[in-house]
Formats: C-alpha cells, sequence, structure tokens
C-alpha cells in the first residue's frame, strides 16, 4: 500500500499545491517565498525520510501569517489523507535533537484529538524573518488539521535559528516514528477504541 497524499489549498490569501509519501527517502521540493521556513518544512522531509513538495504562492505583501498557516493546515491534512485510517501504525513517536548548543525535544501521539503544547523559547526576534509566534502557529495548525497530539519543547539553546531548526529536527523524526507501520499489530488500529 502506497501512503502518499495531494493537496490543493487555494483561498483569496494563498494557492498551495503538496505532495506528500510517508514512506519515502527524504526527498523535497519546497518553495513558499519565504526562505526560512523553506528551510524549516525541508528538515520535516529530510529527518522524517518524507518525499515532501510543496509550491506555496501567499499575500507576502501583507505578511508571513497567511503562508505559514496555511502551509501547515495543508501539511496536516496530507498526513491526515495519507495515514487513512491509521491500521498499523505505531500511532506515537518522540524525539530528542541537538544542534550546537540547541537542544529541542517533539512528541508526537497521531491520536485524532488536535492539541499542541509549545514552549520554542524564542527570544520575541525575527527568525530568517519570521515572527517568534508563526513557528508556535505552524505546530498548532498543523496539529489541528492532522488531528496529532504535538509537544514541542526547546530543552537549551541561545541562538534562535539553532532552537527553531533543533525543533523542526525533532518534530520529524517522532513523526517518522509515530508513522511507521508495525508489523506486529497486523493492520489493527492502534486503540482500543477501535478507532482513531
Amino acid at each position: 500500500m502506497t501512503r502518499k497524499a495531494a493537496i490543493s489549498r487555494k483561498t483569496a490569501e494563498t494557492d498551495i499545491t503538496l505532495e506528500l509519501e510517508l514512506d519515502g527517502s527524504g526527498r523535497f521540493s519546497v518553495e513558499t517565498g519565504l526562505g526560512f521556513f523553506d528551510h524549516m518544512l525541508s528538515h520535516i522531509a529530510k529527518h522524517g525520510v518524507f518525499d515532501l513538495k510543496i509550491r506555496a504562492a501567499g499575500d507576502l505583501h501583507v505578511d508571513p501569517h497567511h503562508t505559514v498557516e496555511d502551509c501547515a493546515l495543508a501539511l496536516g491534512e496530507a498526513f491526515a489523507q495519507a495515514l487513512g485510517d491509521k491500521a498499523g501504525i505505531v500511532r506515537s513517536g518522540s524525539a530528542y535533537m541537538p544542534l550546537d548548543e540547541a537542544l529541542a525535544f517533539a512528541a508526537v501521539d497521531l491520536s485524532g484529538r488536535p492539541y499542541a503544547v509549545l514552549d520554542l523559547r524564542l527570544l520575541g526576534r525575527d527568525v530568517g524573518g519570521l515572527a517568534p509566534s508563526l513557528f508556535d502557529h505552524f505546530f498548532e495548525s498543523f496539529a489541528a488539521a492532522a488531528g496529532a497530539n504535538i509537544h514541542v519543547r526547546t530543552m537549551a539553546g541561545a541562538d534562535d535559528h539553532h532552537k527553531a531548526e533543533a525543533c523542526f529536527k525533532a518534530f520529524a523524526r517522532a513523526l517518522d516514528a509515530a508513522t511507521r507501520i508495525d508489523p506486529r499489530r497486523g493492520g489493527d488500529i492502534p486503540s482500543t477504541k477501535g478507532t482513531l
């Protein structure tokens, strides 16, 4: 079974096309018009070992907010679509990721219940031209669209670039762990309720 998704999201604020393959090799092609955001999205593909293609045209003359939010919603929707009924998956995963002086932790549960608990500890200055609040909003929007419970925390660090990057890499590795097929399950839904 190929676990893929294709999403097209068009509003008055953004026009996004996205392709995702969960069982990929970490290939990516990302163009959102926001260089640092492209860099963060590429880490989700590379460190989650997903194949990801995103093209986004947004109202960047207004603000990066709509582009970041809508890309997160499209990516979360793609994960939900590619996972289907989630039969046989591990379901949850966590990871630590160091980057020089920074250390991040992420945990993901593909529970169907969206929730995001975030403590990125960014210092209030723009990171790569993006307001720190947009990184929180990315994870919140992804959680809502994917139906995922997400915890992302910076454990240590001084440089905001390093902290943000470590958070995205940890998130990618946690997603990789959670989306894997567990052969012991034999295709069973990983929930005592019988559905996710």
